[in-house]
């Protein structure tokens, strides 16, 4: 299978996801700042709708499709929950096109409190950001 081509059409990068939720006034923006991101994530085709595609430890269904091209790891991911589409954005902004050391490398808890997010989610939307986080490290990591 291949996947569709970049989650965006073109690439985000964590520095402009940082900047637009830093300009949010309040949690209620950065939250409408989250569902318009999840909106610019096209859908993940149905051949990826797999059960071995969900991750596990989401509340809401989760799919994370990956493939390998040299060194770095391409990511598409899709959900049923507006939210949690916004929260997969500022997943891939971080890993897809990323290689391996890459991804290990990056400090993701960092990120996440620039972005000033985690306090403000559900314990289970939380947990379920970080199965996703876990799953992508898993992947790059085999």
């Amino acid at each position: 299978m291949t996947l569709p081509s970049h989650p965006f059409g073109t690439t985000i990068t964590t520095e402009q996801i940082i900047a637009q939720m830093q300009a949010a006034n309040g949690w209620e923006d950065r939250y409408r700042t989250v569902i318009q991101l999840g909106k610019q994530l096209p859908a993940l085709p149905e051949q990826y709708k797999q059960d071995q595609l969900k991750v596990s430890g989401c509340e809401s269904q989760v799919w994370l499709a990956h493939q390998q091209e040299g060194e770095v790891f391409r990511f598409a991911a899709d959900s049923d929950a507006r939210i949690v589409r916004g929260l997969i954005t500022l997943v891939l902004a971080a890993y897809d096109g990323k290689s391996a050391a890459q991804i290990r490398e990056f400090d993701i808890d960092g990120y996440f409190d620039s972005l000033g997010l985690l306090a403000h989610l559900s314990p289970s939307r939380g947990n379920g950001l970080k199965a996703i986080v876990e799953q992508i490290k898993v992947i790059a990591a085999a």
